[in-house]
């Protein structure tokens, strides 16, 4: 027996194609077919669109093939977008919608949209990098209570929005999914490494993630001038792939203390294959995370992890078998968890292979197309009361 497509609707208000919009776009890729036990799923997107062209996440939506509809944004404030939002969801008439940004979520409750569609709410956690921002991350206490269903990536992410009014039993928690690591070709790792200007000695630490406070690069910098000064330590070089605000603060900071010839800014990168083959580890110094997807791919490469114990990376990766928990805003314990990866070349050996192990076993595109398809079965069941 055939059974029917589930036609989900997701409004997106990304540019960029982040971390986030990645994993919807490979999921939707995915499910377009079904497979055995399991519906196809079909994904349309609704993203804003601001000036001329056309957004890099409208164009990688379309070029894997996904319906991309585009709400057009005049100006800012413009009070024409919830009016064009509803008629592009009405026309649709999804069998689920879902919106991935508190912006959209704001939008949908306003429009009354969640008494007509089974609406699933995505929580990534909150950053504020303006005051629009914080004014929704503010009215989200009140967007979300009305959602059918919420999805968010980690357990400490849950109880925020428990303590925002959300029914514990309306949410789940989904982590991310790293796919397999394809080892670039010698030439092309070579390559790489000798554009950020660094020697065949240098061991590398790589850090990725936007350039923001949140992320803690100020204190991985801070790291490093203390790693600078520990005896025995090889040569090692500070490779940060990113963009963001915080950019010159860093480089300037890492200037000041004495390491600015040990830290390299790679800048925003699209294919990240030849850094994570150059690297020895992986360093995450964050404040706040919640299913990190730079901790999935280093895993899915073998790599070796230092990484702070906050928001979901806990429930990723175990102290000492898959990885090295340190505690957040503290330099001094990143500085002795990289000297001990530097060291310690039998520790490095067995962190990355039991990490690889563990992405392949728990962390698969194929184990959360199950996940999601199963939860979008269940969210249809219980909106027509079945």
């Amino acid at each position: 027996m055939t059974i029917d497509p589930i036609r989900v609707l997701t409004v997106i208000e990304n540019k960029m194609v982040t971390g986030p919009a990645r994993i919807l776009i490979e999921f939707a890729r995915s499910a377009a077919q079904p497979e055995p036990g399991f519906p196809a799923v079909r994904v349309a997107i609704v993203t804003y669109q601001r000036g001329p062209g056309k957004s890099q996440l409208a164009a990688a939506a379309q070029d894997a093939g996904l319906e991309v509809f585009t709400v057009a944004e005049r100006r800012r404030f413009d009070t024409s977008v919830p009016a064009e939002l509803r008629q592009v969801v009405d026309q649709y008439r999804p069998d689920i919608l879902e919106s991935r940004n508190v912006k959209s979520h704001f939008f949908i409750r306003l429009l009354g949209l969640h008494k007509r569609y089974p609406w699933v709410a995505w929580n990534h956690g909150y950053t504020a990098t303006n005051r629009m921002d914080r004014a929704y991350n503010q009215l989200d206490r009140w967007s979300l209570r009305a959602a059918f269903r919420a999805v968010t990536v980690c357990s400490p992410f849950a109880d925020r929005l428990v303590a925002q009014g959300v029914r514990r039993d309306n949410i789940t928690v989904l982590h991310n999914f790293a796919k397999p690591f394809v080892r670039p070709d010698d030439e092309k790792a070579h390559s790489t490494r000798h554009s950020l200007g660094l020697s065949e000695d240098d061991a590398v630490i790589m850090a990725a993630g936007r350039l923001s406070q949140e992320k803690g690069h100020a204190d991985l910098i801070a790291a490093a001038a203390q790693l600078a000064q520990m005896k025995g330590v090889p040569p090692f070089r500070v490779v940060i792939v990113g963009d963001g605000p915080e950019r010159d603060a860093l480089a300037q900071q890492a200037k000041a203390q004495g390491v600015g010839d040990k830290v390299a800014f790679a800048g925003f990168q699209r294919d990240m294959a030849p850094y994570f083959a150059m690297a020895q580890i992986l360093a995450l110094p964050s404040h706040s995370e919640g299913s990190p997807n730079v901790a999935l791919e280093a895993m899915a490469a073998g790599l070796p992890i230092a990484a702070t114990r906050v928001g979901g990376v806990p429930e990723i990766l175990v102290h000492g078998r898959t990885g090295l928990l340190l505690p957040s805003s503290d330099p001094g314990a990143m500085a002795a968890a990289l000297r001990e990866l530097l060291t310690d070349a039998e520790l490095c050996k067995r962190l990355g292979e039991s990490a690889r192990a563990e992405a392949q076993r728990n962390y698969t595109l194929e184990s959360y197309r199950r996940s999601l398809v199963g939860f979008y079965q269940e969210t249809l069941r219980a909106s027509r009361g079945k």
